[in-house]
């Protein structure tokens, strides 16, 4: 019985760990992109009741994009008109539901017909966060890449513990930017 609880808490682990997804225009020079900008009026969502997306949180993506494409990849920020690539990212949040069955025990009705496994079920909601990234090149204005990555969202976070998975996301997504050639 152990064993299966291991085996339950890893495979839920793993479920929660999302890797990120990307797509991109195979006939962009990406090689030609050295300087970015924001897209005038980029923020993470139109859905600003929601309490994971508010105004700290679109700095710390801001943020996080700005350190992620000058530090890690050598571009510039500078003015929108003199840019390569305008930058724009998007964030929700949905609601899930998990439902678990599990068997508890062994039942045997004494004097009524039938035996089996007694089940309990459990439903928890949760929220799931999804973060997108676009790079639109500026000359064509055409989206030449995108990146995004969702996963649960954690309550009761410090504002430190949201920067690090914030950081943590962002990077990840942007990963794979330029694109990497496929083998």
């Amino acid at each position: 019985m152990k064993n299966i609880l291991i085996v339950a808490a890893l495979a839920l682990l793993t479920a929660c760990t999302q890797t990120p997804d990307w797509d991109y225009d195979k006939s962009a020079n990406f090689s030609n992109f050295k300087t970015f900008a924001w897209v005038e009026n980029a923020s993470l969502t139109k859905d600003t009741n929601n309490y994971q997306i508010n105004g700290l949180m679109e700095k710390r993506v801001r943020t996080a994009v700005n350190k992620e494409l000058s530090q890690t990849l050598g571009m510039s920020l500078v003015d929108a008109a003199n840019a390569d690539v305008l930058v724009n990212y998007h964030a929700s949040v949905d609601k899930e539901l998990e439902i678990d069955t599990f068997n508890v025990g062994y039942r045997h009705n004494w004097g009524y017909w039938g035996t089996g496994f007694e089940r309990d079920t459990t439903a928890r909601e949760y929220e799931v966060g999804t973060l997108i990234i676009d790079i639109v090149d500026r000359e064509s204005n055409q989206l030449v890449w995108r990146g995004a990555k969702e996963g649960r969202l954690k309550k009761n976070q410090s504002p430190e513990q949201r920067e690090a998975s914030i950081n943590k996301t962002v990077s990840e997504i942007l990963s794979n930017f330029p694109p990497q050639k496929q083998q």
